[in-house]
């Protein structure tokens, strides 16, 4: 049987980028997500918010450092991992997402998270269909996709 694993979320970061370096030289952060959904329960509408760990590698945790900061919203499309460990004579495990995509949404200036459409927030406008290479409807809304690695990664990612 085929399997598939793939996420996309798009949420607000929950505190500010850490990065840092493996030995190696590579760049790697750790960012916190809070994705919200909205659901009904009796018969009144409540907020439900989900926080997600997103591991972000190379030029793309670099790019995070350098223009997100907490609060920011971002959509991140990636897939899961499963991390799993032993601490105190306990086995451990938590899911996470590996970031393979990271697309920043809001304003340049920073002044609020509502990248610059009409209706509010981070949405996207006609139906959020995402076309091959990460663009579709999110690419008017922010800084534009920030590949993983690629000719002139060394170049400002807008």
């Amino acid at each position: 049987m085929a399997s598939y694993n793939r996420v996309v979320l798009v949420g607000n970061l929950t505190r500010d980028v850490d990065l840092r370096y493996t030995p190696s030289q590579t760049a790697v952060t750790d960012i916190g997500l809070a994705v919200n959904d909205r659901v009904k329960r009796n018969n009144e509408w409540v907020d439900e918010t989900t926080f997600v760990d997103v591991t972000l590698w190379g030029r793309q945790a670099e790019v995070a450092n350098e223009y997100l900061s907490k609060g920011a919203p971002v959509l991140i499309e990636g897939r899961l991992k499963l991390d799993t460990w032993e601490q105190e004579g306990q086995k451990r495990s938590k899911l996470r997402v590996v970031g393979e995509k990271m697309q920043m949404l809001g304003s340049r200036s920073g002044g609020g998270s509502g990248g610059g459409q009409s209706g509010g927030g981070s949405r996207p406008q006609s139906g959020g269909q995402m076309q091959p290479g990460g663009q579709g409807d999110y690419a008017g809304a922010g800084y534009g996709d920030v590949p993983m690695s690629g000719p002139g990664d060394d170049d400002v990612p807008f």
